[in-house]
């Protein structure tokens, strides 16, 4: 069982909803992820409406997370769509440096929000945090169904085949949505068959940063410090993106 999360939105008056409503929209959000870290501890993380969405580097003086949104008043799926994004840096111990890899985690990120939003659909038809909730289910679908639907790939195109093409332009930014999408979304059916392996992203930035580190040593550094039980998911992603994973890399491996 994961030990409980300490979600505090804070700034009242900025969220124009009832506090106690907004804290049970996160909590809904962040659980769906969280269910599946049985093994990790969190500082508190307090969450502002407005200056985002963004996960501050900053720590509050008994470890504070600060996490900043774009949202407000009863729009949840925003709130949930934003939040888990941001919590999914945290959970993959975001950090600075390596910006040229960055991009992966961006994505992965992305992918979080879509999957939060797609399992909040199907956890709301039954058990939302209000009972007079459960019509807006669909609308948390919706919200994830829209971002898939932007999209538009061949239909011979894989997911391999795309990297190569863009792989150059990923290492100059990582926050191009458009692509951070593509990626988000043609992972996204390992996450949902597999969901325990969200667990994995607990040890994508492990070890020291390796300053012009490619993206394959990137990932094999990744495998190598993953538990046993993880490896041959993180093996897969790999694969999908066309990369056979060797030992560049490895020597960043840590034990954890």
């Amino acid at each position: 069982m994961p030990a409980a999360l300490d979600i505090r939105p804070i700034k009242a008056d900025e969220w124009k909803a009832r506090l106690y409503v907004v804290k049970a929209v996160l909590h809904s959000a962040a659980s769906e992820l969280w269910k599946h870290f049985p093994d990790r501890k969190l500082d508190p993380i307090l969450v502002e409406p407005k200056g985002g969405p963004i996960v501050l580097f900053r720590r509050g003086k008994n470890g504070e997370y600060f996490v900043r949104l774009n949202t407000g008043q009863t729009y949840w799926a925003q709130y949930s769509y934003q939040f888990a994004h941001e919590l999914c840096h945290i959970l993959c111990g975001y950090r600075e440096g390596e910006a040229h890899n960055k991009w992966f985690e961006e994505s992965l990120c992305e992918l979080a929000s879509l999957y939060v939003l797609r399992q909040m659909g199907q956890t709301w038809k039954m058990r939302p945090p209000y009972s007079n909730w459960k019509g807006y289910a669909k609308a948390l679908t919706g919200y994830a169904d829209e971002r898939m639907s932007k999209v538009k790939l061949a239909e011979e195109m894989t997911l391999a085949k795309w990297y190569a093409d863009n792989a150059e332009q990923l290492r100059k930014s990582a926050t191009q949505r458009e692509l951070n999408q593509v990626v988000a979304t043609l992972l996204l059916p390992l996450f949902e068959k597999e969901p325990s392996h969200w667990e994995a992203i607990t040890w994508l930035n492990a070890g020291e940063h390796v300053k012009d580190r490619d993206f394959p040593a990137y990932l094999s550094a990744w495998h190598a410090n993953v538990p046993q039980k993880h490896k041959e998911f993180v093996a897969a992603i790999a694969k999908e993106l066309g990369i056979n994973l060797t030992r560049a890399g490895e020597s960043d491996a840590v034990s954890r």
